[in-house]
């Protein structure tokens, strides 16, 4: 996908809503600033969130309400991780394993605790504010 602009953000939100299919567990990937909150937060939108969705940098993992799914949305930042233990002693497993939607940004860090099924989300910033969004 090829978001031009902030404004077309809704609509790359929309398609990978759609795209979703029976996967859980996505893990974001992305330099420092090139828009994983941001795309995520668009994503919650389109999943009827209705909480504020913000980085968990501190709390390491934020969970909302998606009311068109009627479950949980969970939404985790691993920037600020040092180890996977960390990680497991968060209850990662638990999360993952959850059945729910699993939003991880920061996802290399703990790369090797993701299930197989992982589907992986790369953003790339592109010249004139363009980002490029490649799911796989």
């Amino acid at each position: 996908m090829l978001v031009e602009n902030l404004k077309e953000i809704t609509t790359a939100a929309r398609e990978f809503v759609a795209r979703i299919d029976n996967k859980n567990v996505f893990a974001f990937k992305g330099k420092m600033g090139a828009g994983k909150t941001t795309f995520i937060k668009a994503v919650c939108k389109e999943l009827g969130v209705q909480d504020e969705v913000n980085s968990p940098t501190f709390a390491i993992v934020n969970e909302y309400f998606s009311q068109t799914r009627r479950q949980p949305v969970y939404h985790f930042d691993f920037y600020r991780i040092e180890n996977n233990k960390e990680a497991i002693n968060i209850g990662l497993h638990e999360y993952l394993d959850s059945g729910f939607l699993c939003l991880i940004e920061w996802a290399d860090k703990i790369e090797d605790l993701l299930p197989e099924n992982t589907a992986f989300v790369e953003i790339i910033e592109l010249p004139k504010g363009k980002r490029q969004i490649i799911i796989s």
